[in-house]
Order: C-alpha cells, then structure tokens, then sequence
C-alpha cells in the first residue's frame, strides 16, 4: 500500500495559506543499488540551509508527477530515468511561504550514464552536491540531520519514505 503522510510545519509561525504546490520526488537508484540524496547548502529566507534532500521540483502545468519526476531527475543528477513504482505522497507545508505541498514520490531507477546537471531553477543552487549511497547512510544522514528549522520539516518529510523503502527493499 502506497504511503500518504501529512505533516505540518512546527518550525515556522502560521501565517495563512495561499497555495498548494504539487511536487514530484524521486527515489533515485543506480545500477549498482546505490540512491540518490543532494545536499543542500545556502542561506535565505529559511535560515541556513545544510541538509539533505531527494531529487525533484515542482510539477508544471500539463505536467502529470510521474512526468515531472522524470524531467526533475534529468535537470538535477543528469540521468535519464524510467519510474519504477508510485511510492506514495507526502503532505507538508513551509508556513513561511504560506504553501502546502503534496509530494509525490517514485522510485525510479538511472537508464544512462550521467550528462551532468541541467539546473533549471533558483532552488537547483543550493544543490552542493549529489551522492549516491547505500540506504542505511541515507538514512543515518536523515537521523543525524538537526531537528531545527527547515532540516526539521524536510527530515521529517523525508525519513518516513526512506524507511518505507528499505522495508520494500527487504521484501
């Protein structure tokens, strides 16, 4: 069964709500069962930014989440993907930005070698690096990751999924 989590954000004062952003995510593995997980690092609106995050962005007009994975994969890792299976969604919301967000995530799996990054947005800046690693140092790196501001409600979006697909994995 697909997940479907909803968190709200405890790291931000409630200042209204003025819309809703569908956002697709990748759990991107490698030839050699290795996943995808950028670091963030940067500074804005949100504090100081230095944690981790899955691939993807936000799904455009006339975009299906499962396209929008797809093209998110290609502009942020280089890899050209095929979505494997619909892991679920995750609802949250970044009070800051007066925004929900309905995550869909996907397991995905690399078709190519890597062209490099195709950063397509602002948001595509902070990206310091991209690694891939075995799933429990991914989620070692979410556990580790401080329970503060913006690495809070990203890590607690983000965990619950990681988990759920080790425990995919050791079906």
């Amino acid at each position: 069964m697909p997940l479907d989590l909803y968190f709200e954000d405890d790291q931000f004062p409630y200042i209204g709500l003025k819309e809703t952003r569908d956002v697709a995510r990748a759990i991107l593995m490698d030839g050699d069962g290795h996943f995808a997980i950028h670091r963030l690092h940067g500074f804005d609106k949100f504090g100081d930014r230095n944690y981790f995050e899955t691939p993807g962005g936000g799904v455009d007009e006339g975009e299906t989440p499962e396209i929008a994975v797809i093209r998110e994969c290609y502009e942020e890792t280089g890899y050209e993907v095929e979505v494997v299976e619909f892991l679920g969604k995750v609802t949250d919301f970044y009070n800051c930005l007066a925004r929900k967000n309905v995550n869909y995530y996907f397991l995905c799996k690399a078709k190519s070698s890597s062209t490099g990054t195709h950063f397509a947005s602002e948001g595509d800046t902070l990206i310091a690096e991209t690694l891939f690693l075995p799933i429990d140092e991914i989620i070692e790196k979410y556990e580790s990751t401080p329970n503060t501001m913006l690495s809070k409600i990203v890590k607690t979006r983000e965990l619950p999924v990681w988990q759920y697909v080790k425990e995919l994995l050791n079906k």
